[in-house]
C-alpha cells in the first residue's frame, strides 16, 4: 500500500530556483549510516541504464558532515560532495539516518529546508524521516517510515501524520518511506512520476523486483519486546485487549480499564505509541487472523469470531484494507508458497485443527487464563510492543529553534493536510 497525494496548487506550481535542476539527484549521506539503505537511490539513480529506456539521472553524492564516513561493518566512504553541491539539485534523497535518538547535524538541516524552499523535492527514505521531520518538513504534513521506529517518530514530532502502515507516502514535494525494501519501492515511484509507467517498469525489470507492491507494512509487524517494558499503566490495558481479543469490545472497555475518559486515553494511547486505540485494536485483529489463517484450518467465518469481528463480513473489509487481498486469497497464496510436505504445526507440535486439543488460544497462544487472573509476562512484553519506542525516547531533546523557525516560516505556504490513512 501506498498513499499518493495529490499536491494543492500552490505546491504544484512550486518552481525550482537558482540552479538547480530537476534531472539532478544529490543523495546525502552520514556517518553510521546503514550500507544497504544508503546503496538504493545510488544504484536507481546513478546508473545509466537509457539502453533499457530508463531516462537517465545526474547523481551527486554528498556528505552531510565531515568524512571519512563509516558505514554498518566499518566500511569508510568518502563523498566527491560536500553540502554545497545540494544547491544544484532538483531532488535531496537521505537514505538513513544512524541514530533516532540523535539530532542530526544543524549545518545538513539548514542545507535541505534552503532547497526546500528553493522548490525541490525532498526524499526521507526509512529513518531519513527523522532527519526531514527535524527539519521541519514533515509538520502538518503525512509521513511514514520503518514500523518499529514510527512510534518514536509520533511522540518526538506529534505534528507530524506518521502512519505506520504505509510503504511509502508521497505528498508532492516531501516523500517518505518505510524501510529497506520500501526504499525501492519509493524511488520506482519517483521515476514514474518523472518518466512514467514504462520507464518505471523497464527499471523494475533490471531491478528484478515488482514495478509496484500491493498491501503495507502491517504483514511486517513484530509485537516481540525485550524483556523490560517499563511501568507504563497502559501496558497492562494492552496485554489485556491482545489476550482477549477472541472477545468482542470496544475502545470504550479499554479506557474504562485504564480509568481513563475516552478522550483522555485516546490523547493518551496516540502519544505513546502514534496510533489511534481503534486503528490499533483493528490491526491487533487483523493481525490475529493472519495468524489464524497461517496456522490452523478454521473457516474463514470462524476466524473472524476467534479474532473478536462481529462478523465475516467486518473480517473481510478491515482485512483487504489492510493487507490487500480477501482472507480466503491470503490462506491460499501463503499455502502455496510452503515447501511441500511443510505441515503447518502450532507451539507444542500439534497441528492446528479445529476443535483439536493444540487449537490456538488468542495471539497465537494457549488459551487465556481467566480475566481476574495475573497476565503472564510473556505476554505483557509482547502487548507494549508500540509502547517502548516511544518509553525509550521519552527524554530525547524538543525540536531545535531553527526547525520551529523553518516550520512558522513556510506555515502559510504548506499544502493543506492530507490523511495518509
Amino acid at each position: 500500500m501506498s498513499h499518493d497525494s495529490t499536491a494543492a496548487p500552490e505546491a504544484a506550481a512550486r518552481k525550482l530556483s537558482g540552479r538547480r535542476r530537476k534531472e539532478i539527484v544529490a543523495v546525502l549521506l552520514f556517518s553510521g549510516g546503514p550500507i544497504f539503505e544508503s546503496s538504493i537511490p545510488l544504484s536507481v539513480f546513478g546508473i545509466d541504464r537509457q539502453d533499457a529506456g530508463v531516462p537517465r539521472y545526474r547523481l551527486l553524492v554528498c556528505g552531510g558532515e565531515e568524512g571519512p564516513l563509516r558505514t554498518t561493518g566499518g566500511l569508510e566512504l568518502t563523498t566527491p560532495h560536500g553540502l554545497e553541491a545540494i544547491s544544484r539539485a532538483g531532488t535531496v534523497v537521505v537514505p538513513a539516518w544512524r541514530s533516532i535518538t540523535s539530532p542530526p547535524p544543524e549545518e545538513a538541516l539548514d542545507a535541505i529546508r534552503r532547497a526546500h524552499e528553493e522548490g525541490a523535492r525532498i526524499v526521507g527514505l526509512c529513518t531519513g524521516a527523522f532527519v526531514l521531520a527535524a527539519a521541519g518538513l514533515l509538520d502538518g504534513r503525512p509521513a511514514t517510515t520503518h514500523w518499529m521506529y514510527a512510534p518514536t517518530l509520533a511522540k518526538r514530532y506529534p505534528s507530524v501524520h506518521v502512519d505506520p502502515r504505509e510503504l511509502f507516502v508521497d505528498d508532492g514535494d516531501v516523500l517518505t518511506s518505510a524501510g529497506t525494501a520500501a526504499g525501492i519501492d519509493l524511488c520506482l515511484h519517483i521515476v514514474r512520476t518523472d518518466h512514467g509507467n514504462e520507464a518505471a517498469g523497464a527499471l523494475a525489470r533490471r531491478l528484478v523486483v515488482p514495478p509496484r507492491r500491493s498491501g503495507g507494512q502491517e504483514r511486517y509487524l513484530d509485537r516481540s519486546l525485550p524483556e523490560e517494558i517499563g511501568a507504563d499503566p497502559l501496558a497492562e490495558v494492552v496485554a489485556w485487549a491482545l489476550e482477549h481479543l477472541h472477545e468482542q469490545f470496544d475502545v470504550e472497555t479499554l479506557a474504562a480499564r485504564a480509568y481513563m475518559s475516552r478522550r483522555t486515553f485516546d490523547r493518551r494511547f496516540r502519544s505513546l505509541t502514534g496510533s489511534a486505540p481503534l486503528q490499533w485494536l483493528i490491526t491487533q485483529r487483523v493481525l490475529q487472523a493472519q495468524r489464524l489463517l497461517e496456522t490452523s484450518d478454521y473457516s474463514v467465518d470462524e476466524v473472524a469470531g476467534r479474532c473478536g469481528f462481529r462478523s465475516p463480513v467486518a473480517l473481510r473489509g478491515h482485512f483487504r484494507r489492510q493487507l490487500g487481498s480477501s482472507p480466503a486469497a491470503y490462506r491460499a497464496a501463503y499455502r502455496a508458497r510452503r515447501p511441500q510436505g511443510d505441515k503447518q504445526v502450532d507451539g507444542d507440535g500439534a497441528s492446528g485443527k479445529p476443535g483439536g486439543p493444540a487449537s490456538l488460544g488468542p495471539a497465537g497462544l494457549p488459551p487465556a487464563p481467566h480475566p481476574d487472573g495475573p497476565v503472564p509476562m510473556q505476554t505483557r512484553r509482547t502487548a507494549a510492543s508500540a509502547l517502548s519506542s516511544a518509553s525509550a525516547s521519552a527524554g530525547a531533546p524538543s525540536a531545535e529553534n531553527g526547525r520551529e523557525a523553518y516550520a512558522t516560516s513556510r506555515a502559510a505556504s504548506l499544502p493543506g493536510q492530507r490523511s495518509a490513512t
